[in-house]
């Protein structure tokens, strides 16, 4: 029993270890873009320690608003290793959020990357919604604050959180993420505007509405 007891442990304590980004074992690996690689791994190849130079760790242009001018009233601008090759194996990244007034960075969640924000600019609304409670009978919570400049706020990693404008003038946060590359997941993007489209069956069954309703949620995505 006692080393049933140990390998379990083991195992869970392997699976805690992979749950981010992996511990970088040199001084960086600066990632190759994928087009340039012969192969795929999980996250990018290096690029020649000989061949980086000061640009491959840089990026220019996050003091320039981004343009909210779209249905949500928002903007992200990502600088993850997309943006700057060195963040390769560094598990961190940032983004730079606008909001025009009443604008919103909609119900989204980040599958690998815990998020810290920081309001420069303007009153946010934010708020996270909890996993599925263990009890059936209980109901995911949500947690939510007014966020002034000076603020900050932390989305813990892969639960729906949101950010919403407000005021009447524009707002801009910035954020910190856990993750070189954190992927995004906005909720009603994936749902309703998925290639193929997901039966309409299943969502009607899913949100306890008719198809109708499913048709009309799907049409602005088509």
């Amino acid at each position: 029993m006692a080393a049933i007891i140990n390998i379990l442990l083991i195992s869970y304590l392997l699976q805690f270890a992979y749950a981010s980004d992996p511990s970088p074992l040199q001084d960086f690996c600066v990632a190759v873009d994928d087009s340039a690689a012969a192969v795929f791994v999980n996250g990018k190849i290096c690029k020649n320690p000989n061949m980086v130079v000061a640009d491959d760790f840089v990026f220019h242009g996050l003091n320039k608003p981004g343009d909210t001018n779209n249905a949500v009233g928002s903007r992200v601008t990502p600088v993850n290793v997309n943006q700057i090759p060195g963040l390769n194996t560094l598990g961190i990244s940032a983004v730079r959020i606008d909001y025009a007034p009443y604008g919103q960075n909609p119900p989204h969640t980040h599958p690998r990357a815990t998020e810290i924000l920081i309001v420069v600019e303007g009153t946010l609304y934010v708020g996270f919604v909890t996993s599925n409670p263990a009890d059936p009978n209980q109901k995911n919570k949500l947690f939510t604050k007014y966020l002034y400049p000076g603020d900050v706020f932390v989305f813990p990693e892969g639960l729906i959180h949101f950010q919403f404008n407000v005021g009447k003038t524009n707002a801009v946060a910035f954020a910190g993420l856990s993750s070189q590359n954190p992927g995004v997941i906005t909720i009603a993007n994936a749902v309703f505007g998925s290639e193929p489209p997901i039966n309409d069956d299943v969502l009607a069954k899913a949100f306890q509405v008719g198809k109708n309703v499913v048709d009309q949620l799907q049409a602005p995505f088509e």
